[in-house]
């Protein structure tokens, strides 16, 4: 009998332990992806691993004005932000489940460039989110976040800071 390589393993029968641990291996490779998605991306602007780690169709259920879809437009996502804000992006809570990974990130950055028509005031900005990316095959596939951009309006004079309007109780 000639063995098979893991990659012709029928897959395990739902519910058993052969499953979970197809798929405790297949959420720890794709944290691992994500992770490269923050720091060799976000971090380094290393935008040629896109290709290597998401899928040509890539959507993006909240693009930012102008992104287009596809690891096209993820790329011009990263670009954007790393032109604006020079981030430092830092991994706070990161967990997966089947073909999804989660992760609450803090992004610690500079406002070097212009921002939707806000222009650079060399401002540190911490801003923080959480994003949810759908896998498909190890691979990034879908992307939603929320973004709580409260520090940036405040550094840009856009909105009041709490307790600085007047009139604010102490």
């Amino acid at each position: 009998m000639i063995p098979l390589d893991a990659s012709q393993h029928e897959p395990a029968p739902p519910g058993s332990v052969e499953e979970e641990i197809q798929m405790s291996t297949q959420e720890s490779e794709n944290k691992r992806t994500i992770r490269r998605l923050y720091e060799e991306a976000g971090n380094e602007g290393r935008l040629e691993i896109l290709d290597e780690i998401a899928w040509p169709d890539h959507v993006e259920h909240y693009p930012l004005p102008g992104q287009t879809q596809g690891v096209d437009g993820l790329k011009q996502r990263i670009s954007m932000i790393r032109a604006a804000f020079n981030p430092k992006f830092t991994i706070e809570h990161m967990v997966a489940e089947g073909d999804k990974v989660v992760v609450m990130w803090t992004n610690v950055g500079t406002h070097v460039g212009d921002w939707f028509g806000f222009s650079p005031t060399g401002k540190s900005i911490t801003t923080r989110g959480a994003d949810v990316h759908l896998m498909r095959d190890g691979r990034l596939a879908e992307h939603w976040d929320v973004v709580d951009t409260s520090t940036f309006l405040m550094a840009v004079g856009a909105v009041a800071a709490p307790g600085a309007a007047e009139g604010a109780r102490a």
